[in-house]
C-alpha cells in the first residue's frame, strides 16, 4: 500500500464535497422526518456519475475501484447526509456486484448501462423473517414453469428502496431443502407490482431510504434473469459481501466524522460555569479518543479496499474494517449527543439523527457479534459458536 497523498482521491473528495455542499442538514432532516426519498441528491449525485462509480466503463460506468466507491460514500455520510444519502447510493454502486461478475451478457448489456446513467434503481433481496443471519434457511421458492423461466413465491424482510427500485437481486431457492446454502439460486427480477406486494417497515431512523416487506406471489421471471449458475447463488452473493463491508465502513465512519464535528465545534463556542466545556477533559478527551478511532476505522476500510482492489483475500480485513468502523462511528456520535448535553436529544442540532443512523451500523447487515464469530472461526481457527 501506498500512503502518500493520491491526486486522483483527491479530486474525488473535493468533487463529491461539492455536491453534497447542495444539500445541507435541515434538507435530510426533512427527508428523514417525512419519508421522502432523496430525488434532488440522487439525480444530482447521477449527473456526477457518482452512482456508476465502480461500473466497468465498457458499460457506461466510472471503472473504478471499491476504494473509490467507499470514498464517494464516506464523504456523503460526512456531509450530514448519513445513512439517507448513502443508503440511496449505494444499493446501484454495490447491489449490481454479482451481475458484473457471474451475469450473462444479456442481463450486463440489459442493465448495467442504465445503472451507471443512475437511471436504474436495484434493491437486493436476502433476508427472510424465518432466515435473518442464517442464510441457509430461506424458504423462497423458484419453480420451473415449464417454458424455460422459473415462478417465485415467498416472503423478504428489510428489502432497502424497494419502493423506488425497479429490480431486485433476488436469492431464492430452486433446489434443496431449507438449512442447505446449496440450491440457492441468485435472479434479477422485476419488481412488478402486478406480483409483488411492498410494505414500508416502520422503523427508528434512516426513514429517507424505506426498508421493506416484500411478498412475491406466482412472480414470473425469464431464464436469462438468472444471475451465475443454479444452486450456486449463495457463493454468487459471497463475492459481494466484502465488498459491501468496505463500503458500510467509509460510510459509518463518515457519520462518526459529521457528528465528530458537530460536537467539536459546539465544545468550542458553547460556555458552562464560565468556561467553554472545551476546556474540560470530561468533554475533550472522549472526542479525542473519538477522532483517533474513526482514522484506526478509516485506515483499515483503505486497507481492506486496497487488498480487494489488487485481487487480493480482504475477507479478514473487510470484516474488521466495518467492526471498528460501527463501534468508532457509534462512539463518536453517542459522544456528540453527550456534548451537546440535553440540546442533543433535540433535532436542532442533528446529532440525534446522527446517533440513530450509527446505531445501525452495529446491527446490519450483519451484527457485530457474528463478526466476532468469524474471525474467531475463520482467522483464528477456534471451534463453532454456533
Amino acid at each position: 500500500m501506498d500512503f502518500s497523498p493520491n491526486p486522483d482521491h483527491e479530486l474525488i473528495i473535493e468533487a463529491v464535497d461539492a455536491v453534497c455542499a447542495q444539500f445541507d442538514d435541515p434538507y435530510w432532516s426533512a427527508r428523514d422526518e417525512n419519508h421522502e426519498f432523496p430525488w434532488e441528491f440522487y439525480d444530482a449525485m447521477a449527473a456526477g456519475g457518482w452512482v456508476g462509480v465502480a461500473i466497468p466503463e465498457q458499460y457506461g460506468g466510472g471503472g473504478q475501484g471499491i476504494t473509490e466507491g467507499a470514498l464517494v460514500l464516506n464523504r456523503v455520510a460526512a456531509s450530514g447526509a448519513a445513512m439517507n444519502g448513502s443508503t440511496a447510493l449505494h444499493l446501484t454502486m454495490f447491489g449490481l456486484n454479482p451481475v458484473v461478475r457471474f451475469g450473462n451478457d444479456r442481463l450486463k448489456e440489459t442493465f448495467l448501462p442504465r445503472a451507471a446513467a443512475g437511471d436504474l434503481h436495484v434493491a437486493f433481496g436476502v433476508t427472510e423473517p424465518d432466515a435473518g443471519t442464517d442464510t441457509s434457511r430461506i424458504i423462497t421458492r423458484a419453480t420451473e414453469d415449464g417454458m424455460g423461466g422459473w415462478i417465485i413465491n415467498g416472503r423478504k424482510i428489510w428489502t432497502s428502496k424497494a419502493l423506488e427500485s425497479e429490480v431486485c437481486l433476488l436469492l431464492a431457492r430452486t433446489d434443496g431443502e431449507p438449512g442447505e446454502f446449496n440450491g440457492l439460486t441468485l435472479f434479477l427480477v422485476d419488481l412488478d407490482p402486478e406480483f409483488c406486494d411492498i410494505t414500508a417497515i416502520p422503523k427508528v431512523g434512516r426513514n429517507a431510504v424505506a426498508s421493506c416487506e416484500v411478498a412475491y406471489d406466482d412472480l414470473p421471471v425469464e431464464a436469462w434473469r438468472m444471475v451465475g449458475e443454479r444452486g450456486r447463488g449463495f457463493h454468487h452473493i459471497l463475492h459481494g459481501l466484502n465488498p459491501e463491508r468496505i463500503l458500510l465502513s467509509g460510510m459509518a465512519c463518515g457519520i462518526g466524522e459529521v457528528a465528530l464535528r458537530r460536537a467539536t465545534a459546539y465544545a468550542n463556542e458553547r460556555e458552562v460555569f464560565g468556561r467553554l466545556i472545551g476546556a474540560n477533559q470530561a468533554i475533550s478527551h472522549p472526542l479525542a479518543k473519538a477522532h483517533m478511532e474513526l482514522n484506526a476505522a478509516k485506515t483499515m476500510m483503505m486497507r481492506a479496499a486496497w487488498l480487494y482492489d489488487n485481487g487480493h483475500d480482504c475477507a479478514e480485513y473487510a470484516n474488521t474494517a466495518k467492526y471498528l468502523a460501527a463501534e468508532a462511528s457509534f462512539f463518536a456520535a453517542d459522544q456528540a449527543m453527550q456534548t451537546h448535553g440535553g440540546l442533543g436529544y433535540a433535532t436542532e442540532y442533528h446529532v440525534e439523527r446522527y446517533w440513530r443512523e450509527a446505531r445501525l451500523q452495529r446491527l446490519a447487515p450483519v451484527s457485530q457479534e457474528m463478526t466476532l464469530n468469524f474471525i474467531a472461526q475463520k482467522i483464528m481457527g477456534m471451534p463453532r459458536s454456533y
